[in-house]
């Protein structure tokens, strides 16, 4: 089985990714960090930091960047990225992490969301239609706590690293 956490590289994102490796160490199950990237989608890429504002849109770039994100917090992570298309409908996100999530098998999966009140349906759009397979467990990371992520990271006894494919020439 596997834990997998859907990775955007935001705070959140990065909260749940270390949450979710202590609770692999712990269960000895392996995480999975996926990122969803609408291709060619500057306006969106620019909003969530994967590029500068007025960059253009480079695929391999933004996955190499995410990549070295998710390695960087928890080198023993897998990543794996998906592409849907840049005008892909509503839901189209959601809709690639859940099925992901079956194929992989996912036992949990760790959503970082700041706006999960105490009701799932809370969740925003994505972590909503994610969080309402019942094939698996939800953990929802609230709190980014950057302190306590990198005392985990420093004392983390999973240190190896796992995951060094795609990473930028």
């Amino acid at each position: 089985m596997t834990l997998l956490v859907p990775f955007d590289g935001s705070e959140l994102a990065e909260a749940a990714l270390v949450r979710a490796a202590e609770f692999g160490h712990v269960f000895d199950e392996d995480v999975l960090a996926v990122s969803v990237i609408p291709d060619g989608d500057t306006d969106y890429a620019s909003e969530r930091g994967w590029i500068e504002e007025g960059e253009e849109f480079d695929l391999n770039a933004v996955v190499s960047t995410l990549h070295e994100q998710v390695t960087d917090l928890c080198p023993s992570t897998n990543f794996r990225h998906t592409v849907v298309d840049r005008y892909a409908p509503a839901g189209s996100i959601a809709k690639r992490l859940r099925k992901i999530a079956r194929k992989e098998d996912a036992s949990m999966v760790f959503l970082g969301s700041e706006n999960a009140g105490h009701f799932v349906t809370t969740v925003s759009s994505v972590g909503q239609t994610v969080a309402a397979d019942e094939a698996y467990d939800v953990v929802i990371v609230r709190d980014r706590s950057p302190a306590k992520i990198a005392k985990l990271n420093d004392v983390s006894p999973h240190k190896k690293s796992r995951s060094d494919f795609y990473l930028s020439e």
